[in-house]
């Protein structure tokens, strides 16, 4: 298998056949998501000095490594797709959470020869030796060579459960942005920014009722929002309460 490139979102990765094949012939065939970009993340003044380094990292004058975390619906894996997604066509996204069965060795072997690799997930391989060691290589190649590399975690360097120090210590040499958890109220704000950013208002009423009714998780909160906003259009219906009522069957 081989990693996510940037790739336009209507085209896929092409994939291969895994055996054997050198880790440059592997492929995997997912694709970013088109709407993970900067322009779309609803910035708070705390988040300024964070996505300056972003841009940069983007731009291939950067720190050499940025290191994000925070708990799930914090918006990390938006913001390393979202600097996947700027950044020129050499560079590559990593979901660990979905890549970790894959041997590391190969997935890793030559991703130094890009501009900027994203690693997320991290917290996914914390304590499998194997994976742990591939990193460790991976980064101390990406810093000789001049590629980038981008971390997302649900946990700082200091409180992942790795075994390997020195993997540790590496992945603390750059900055650390920690990113707060939205509460309801984040939600809400969230909610009627993406909405504006698909073309269309949402009241507060209607933001207030699907934080409130609705699932808890700001991605499947934004996923919410994807199908109610085709549901009207195709109804021909404003986004009222009563409608989404409706449509969410209460």
């Amino acid at each position: 298998m081989r990693w996510l490139t940037t790739v336009p979102a209507s085209s896929s990765v092409g994939t291969s056949a895994v055996g054997s094949a050198p880790a440059s012939q592997l492929a995997l065939n997912m694709q970013l998501r088109d709407d993970a970009t900067l322009a779309s993340f609803l910035v708070a003044p705390e988040h300024e000095a964070l996505l300056a380094a972003l841009r940069a990292q983007a731009e291939g004058t950067g720190e050499p490594a940025v290191y994000l975390f925070g708990a799930e619906g914090s918006g990390k894996s938006h913001l390393l797709q979202a600097t996947c997604h700027l950044a020129p066509a050499n560079s590559s996204y990593l979901p660990l959470a979905e890549l970790r069965t894959l041997p590391a060795a190969d997935l890793l072997s030559g991703l130094e020869a890009q501009g900027l690799v994203c690693i997320d997930d991290l917290d996914h391989v914390a304590g499998d030796p194997v994976w742990e060691e591939a990193l460790f290589h991976l980064y101390n190649r990406a810093r000789d060579s001049g590629c980038r590399l981008l971390f997302g975690a649900g946990a700082s360097p200091r409180q992942l459960p790795l075994t390997l120090p020195d993997l540790r210590s590496r992945l603390g040499w750059g900055p650390v942005f920690q990113l707060s958890s939205p509460d309801d109220a984040d939600k809400q704000a969230i909610l009627r920014f993406r909405a504006r950013c698909r073309g269309f208002e949402m009241s507060v009423d209607v933001a207030r009722f699907l934080v409130g009714r609705a699932p808890r998780g700001l991605d499947a909160l934004i996923i919410l929002l994807d199908q109610l906003d085709a549901r009207s259009l195709a109804d021909q219906r404003a986004l009222t309460v009563p409608f989404v009522k409706q449509v969410l069957g209460l």
